[in-house]
């Protein structure tokens, strides 16, 4: 067995009945980062669910002998539980549960300034069910991480434009008139489409101008205070007086386009396809969901990395 200093709770020499409520009740006695070890004759699977589900997702639940005559596990209480963490902050912290967010229908960026219960709340969503889920995704994934939290703000603004702006320019016009199209030849017996349409012009017209908002006002004062923090040199004053002002009115924006894709998935089911569905049909559902799949992380980047670390110079600079 391997030496281990940490506080040892031997369960097979507990009572039954108080079995799980002494781990609960030295659990809760620990400090954020404390850990200590449980000794079993079986493995405790059953208490780790029961952990999960009453406490969140709290704590790491580490196998150090895993069978088959005796099991050791290791019970950390997390730093920052995961249950305070915002979805933002969450796949600011592991890229690959913005696919996991996605397929739920769980809006990362956004609502990115949500807790997972909350954002289960108003789905509704069983949380419980979301966590078990969650905990299963990252068990079968491989762990990514893209590390923009550590990217300069010029990179970053960079970054956004020539990925994520360019993305809009080169795509959406061809979603234009495929929406167009589609809605010509099928919008008899899909009267839906006509609002497709509808929505798809929209975020067309909210769109475009936000971006040249952005590459004309907004990013290049992001670019200035990253300049200044580099120099230590005082910023010129700035008619909009604060970051903060066209942060709040690019947020705003953000929210109008993320609510008109919301409306199209569920005018068409999640993209789902009728039986009737021709090439064109196909293609312009696939090229939908692609798009909104980027625009989320597009927004994901400005809303929760871009812009609080923006406020956050600001703020430091005018110190």
């Amino acid at each position: 067995m391997p030496t281990i200093k940490e506080y040892t709770l031997v369960v097979p020499d507990l009572e039954p009945r108080v079995k799980h409520s002494t781990i609960f009740a030295h659990f809760d006695q620990m400090g954020e980062g404390e850990s200590f070890l449980i000794q079993n004759d079986h493995d405790p699977k059953p208490l780790y669910y029961q952990l999960l589900a009453e406490r969140g997702n709290q704590f790491s639940f580490d196998y150090i002998e895993n069978g088959p005559h005796n099991w050791l596990i290791r019970i950390q209480k997390n730093a920052q539980s995961t249950y305070k963490l915002t979805l933002g902050e969450l796949v600011n912290q592991d890229f690959r549960l913005a696919s996991f967010f996605s397929k739920l229908g769980l809006d990362f960026c956004c609502g990115g300034k949500k807790t997972l219960k909350q954002a289960c709340a108003e789905k509704p969503l069983d949380y419980l069910d979301v966590l078990f889920q969650l905990e299963a995704f990252k068990g079968s994934t491989q762990p990514s991480k893209v590390p923009y939290q550590d990217w300069s703000l010029d990179f970053l603004v960079d970054y956004i434009v020539n990925t994520h702006h360019s993305y809009v320019r080169n795509y959406l016009p061809d979603i234009q008139l495929f929406a167009a199209k589609v809605m010509r030849v099928h919008g008899d017996n899909h009267p839906e489409l006509i609002q497709v349409h509808q929505l798809v012009e929209e975020i067309a017209d909210e769109l475009n101008p936000h971006m040249m908002k952005e590459e004309q006002v907004l990013f290049p004062f992001i670019k200035a205070l990253a300049l200044a923090q580099k120099t230590q040199e005082k910023l010129a004053p700035i008619h909009f007086g604060t970051v903060r002002n066209p942060i709040h009115m690019m947020e705003m924006e953000h929210e109008q386009v993320g609510q008109n894709f919301e409306s199209i998935r569920q005018l068409t089911q999640n993209y789902r396809l009728p039986e009737d569905a021709c090439g064109t049909y196909t293609v312009l559902f696939q090229m939908l969901q692609a798009f909104e799949e980027d625009l989320h992380m597009h927004i994901h980047l400005e809303n929760n990395v871009l812009f609080p670390q923006s406020l956050e110079l600001e703020k430091r600079l005018s110190e």
